[in-house]
């Protein structure tokens, strides 16, 4: 079995389905806590060293942090609309109530500075079509550098790969400080549309110490703390989601990164390709 795979279940803390911190991760930084939050019964949660960002990923719920409230609206699930978040900084008390209830996403970092806490419109995540032909996907940069910059380590962002279509492609690393990438620790949390779904993911390193061709599932967490990673295959008849968050020990956040020289120059390939029509697949609004 492998080490990096951690399926739906083995992550569980109580009623929450996933509670995975540095330590248990065996890195520095990255963290992530998927809450499952009951009707009407509020939940708090001391954010200590992390900072965070709540993320809707079914349902809506109210946020209260240093004498803020923040409502966020939510959606009915990953694959129907991008979301509107919450920014929580470290050593925080944060409140969260869901009057229908919810289940949230926390994706974490490991910090220094403590910022203030911030809310997120969905209207301002910017929605990107990347690759060609059987690579395309979407990708929505909620929590990326240039985009969100209120954060002191952490980095997150959702893809969307149609069912059939590859992501994560080229595969690509970032575990060194060089001219082409940063150092950052990397989770996958996926969610796979269609009862039974599956897809397909692979991480490696060139000296062969690391190779994972695993089969993902609905709530299953990949870690990434070295090596190329990549494709992300999503089954026929089955859309994947997954949410990236990544954290490194750099001073300026950055999601730089290196391609796998092997495969690099499938890059070039796309633009004599025509998108996935598929994509988007959500937006703001809904799904489009």
């Amino acid at each position: 079995m492998s080490s990096l795979h951690r399926p739906l279940g083995t992550l569980r803390d109580g009623a929450d389905p996933v509670l995975l911190t540095p330590e248990r991760a065996g890195w520095h930084y990255t963290g992530l806590r998927v809450l499952r939050l009951e009707p009407g019964v509020a939940r708090t949660i001391q954010t200590g060293e992390f900072e965070a960002f709540i993320l809707p990923l079914s349902g809506g719920c109210t946020v209260r942090v240093d004498d803020e409230r923040f409502v966020l609206h939510g959606r009915d699930s990953v694959f129907s609309r991008v979301t509107d978040f919450a920014y929580v900084p470290r050593a925080a008390e944060v409140e969260l109530l869901a009057v229908n209830g919810a289940e949230v996403a926390l994706p974490m970092a490991r910090c220094t500075r403590r910022l203030s806490p911030l809310y997120g419109p969905a209207e301002n995540v910017p929605v990107e079509v990347r690759g060609g032909g059987r690579a395309t996907r979407q990708v929505s940069n909620f929590g990326v550098p240039g985009v969100w910059d209120h954060a002191d380590k952490l980095n997150a962002c959702e893809l969307i790969t149609p069912d059939g279509n590859w992501s994560s492609y080229p595969p690509h690393k970032h575990d060194e400080a060089t001219e082409c990438e940063v150092v950052n620790e990397e989770v996958y949390y996926f969610r796979i549309s269609g009862a039974g779904g599956f897809g397909l993911h692979r991480t490696y390193t060139a000296d062969g110490a690391l190779d994972e061709n695993v089969a993902v599932r609905d709530g299953d967490v990949f870690l990434i703390p070295r090596g190329y990673h990549g494709p992300c295959v999503a089954a026929p008849g089955y859309p994947m989601y997954y949410l990236n968050v990544l954290a490194g020990p750099a001073e300026e956040r950055s999601m730089a990164f290196c391609d796998d020289p092997a495969h690099g120059w499938v890059r070039d390939t796309w633009q004599h390709q025509e998108l996935d029509p598929r994509c988007p697949m959500t937006n703001a609004e809904g799904v489009s």
